[in-house]
């Protein structure tokens, strides 16, 4: 780009040359002339490439001071003044292009670390967290139809550490003799029950646990389900006694303790204020187990449909 002192100096050059021969003006500068019209085409050409077209056309570059076709000098200004207008005119273009490509430039950098971000946003997707396992079946209440509903999962909560027990305790619990037949398997249910009956709740649900898991296929399995249920229920755990609950109950519909692990479940539902479930798992039995609820476990289901109000 040229300076004003160094057009100054040119127009100087241009004035003393001619100043100093006798030939036209126009004659003395028509290879400034030509010199000038190839910068306007070359500037022509660099807006063509910068500015161009939405519809495949291009801008045409403005540029000022234009010589007279027809080769004769304006009247009203010398040939130095139009040479230094021209000159004018094409660096302002120059600068005004350099302006918009340095403009353009930044604009493709800012909007490729944008894709990228994208990018890599979506590959890294979403995360879960890691899911709760626990000895008991999943925890997931049947439901008269097949609609199932989500819920959130709560967080866990802490669990608080056990404490070691007494002596006068253990001697208690070694005072609970455990049967000697030939059914092994059924001592170690009958053992269990007979800790659960005398409350010592914890040291019944470690035992019942032993028995489910090593005989899953024993005849006394449902009941020793059931009664891990009530285990937990009666220790104040309903969390823990809902999955053994709903276990039982959907190995076998037909076992012995089918039922009342369904109704149980139910009490379970109303014990940590879930109305729905719990109306659900009441409608269940009574549609499942018409002569039961009108018979053997009448008064549970009754006292249990007394502490709902269900739709």
């Amino acid at each position: 780009m040229l300076s004003r002192k160094s057009r100054t100096v040119f127009a100087g050059l241009a004035l003393a040359a001619m100043v100093g021969t006798s030939q036209p003006v126009l004659a003395q500068s028509s290879g400034d002339e030509a010199r000038i019209r190839k910068l306007e085409s070359e500037v022509r050409a660099l807006q063509r490439k910068v500015f161009p077209g939405g519809d495949g056309r291009y801008f045409e570059p403005e540029i000022t001071g234009t010589p007279n076709p027809a080769g004769v000098s304006n009247p009203s200004t010398t040939a130095v003044t139009d040479i230094l207008i021209r000159l004018d005119a094409l660096e302002a273009q120059i600068a005004s292009l350099t302006a918009q490509t340095e403009q353009n430039s930044n604009a493709i950098v800012l909007l490729s670390d944008r894709v990228a971000a994208m990018e890599n946003g979506g590959s890294a997707g979403s995360t879960g967290g890691a899911p709760v396992t626990g000895s008991g079946p999943t925890s997931v209440l049947p439901t008269a139809t097949s609609a199932t509903t989500t819920t959130p999962t709560p967080a866990p909560t802490p669990t608080p550490a056990v404490a070691s027990p007494t002596a006068e305790r253990i001697a208690a619990v070694q005072q609970i003799a455990k049967p000697q037949t030939d059914d092994a398997a059924d001592d170690e249910y009958s053992y269990g029950y007979r800790l659960w009956n005398a409350g010592f709740y914890p040291e019944a649900q470690q035992q019942l646990t032993m028995f489910v898991e090593a005989h899953p296929n024993h005849w006394r399995t449902t009941f020793g389900r059931n009664l891990l249920g009530r285990a937990y229920l009666d220790d104040g755990k309903p969390n823990d006694a809902a999955p053994w609950f709903l276990k039982n109950y959907q190995a076998n519909k037909q076992d012995a303790r089918a039922p009342d692990s369904l109704l149980y479940l139910a009490e379970t539902m109303i014990a940590m204020n879930d109305t729905n479930r719990a109306c659900i798992a009441l409608a269940e039995f009574a549609d499942n187990y018409p002569a039961i609820a009108s018979g053997r476990l009448s008064d549970q289901y009754q006292r249990n449909l007394g502490k709902v109000t269900c739709n």
